[in-house]
């Protein structure tokens, strides 16, 4: 777990369909104070929300950077920092129930690989792999896409797309949703 230096700082979080959730993001070129600090508040936002994953485009910066931690902050070291990951290696398949803190209250169906490999840079900058499946690869390849500048409804069918934009659209009438 990252020690706190610059205390609690908890991000709004970015709803679709905000421009920023839907453009690639940028490679981090040095992992120094700054995007520590991108880190901690991260950090911060995804345990308040609470959620298992969150993106740095979510919460509005276009750094390639990601964390996961599928205990919610309810476990020391559970927190996976992930700057710059690349999938190498997905195999298998699962289905399951997913949501994203960019779209409250919305849970989709989703197929993903059951098992990937993924090549990141730590906190420190160090390089590593790692391999992940069950939920753990499915958080990770949720992350990833956001980074890419996609979200989880391009695993849907178009029927179902345009049905969850419907309400999205329906919410933004009602107050009940901000987007840019």
């Amino acid at each position: 777990m990252l020690p706190s230096l610059w205390g609690m700082a908890i991000r709004p979080i970015v709803l679709y369909p905000d421009p920023v959730l839907l453009r690639p993001t940028t490679a981090v070129s040095v992992v120094d104070e700054d995007v520590r600090r991108l880190v901690e508040d991260m950090r911060d936002t995804m345990h308040a929300a609470p959620g298992i994953g969150l993106a740095a485009n979510q919460v509005g910066d276009s750094r390639r950077v990601c964390l996961v931690d599928l205990s919610t902050g309810e476990e020391p070291g559970a927190l996976i920092v992930l700057i710059n990951p690349r999938i190498v290696e997905a195999e298998g398949r699962q289905s399951g129930e997913e949501g994203c803190l960019s779209f409250p209250d919305v849970t989709l169906e989703i197929e993903r690989a059951l098992r990937v490999r993924v090549e990141a840079l730590g906190l420190h900058g160090q390089p590593f792999t790692l391999a992940a499946d069950d939920l753990l690869a499915r958080a990770i390849q949720h992350e990833c896409e956001h980074l890419d500048g996609q979200v989880f409804l391009r695993n849907v069918s178009s029927l179902k797309r345009e049905l969850v934009k419907k309400q999205i659209r329906k919410r933004i009438r009602a107050g009940d949703w901000y987007a840019a």
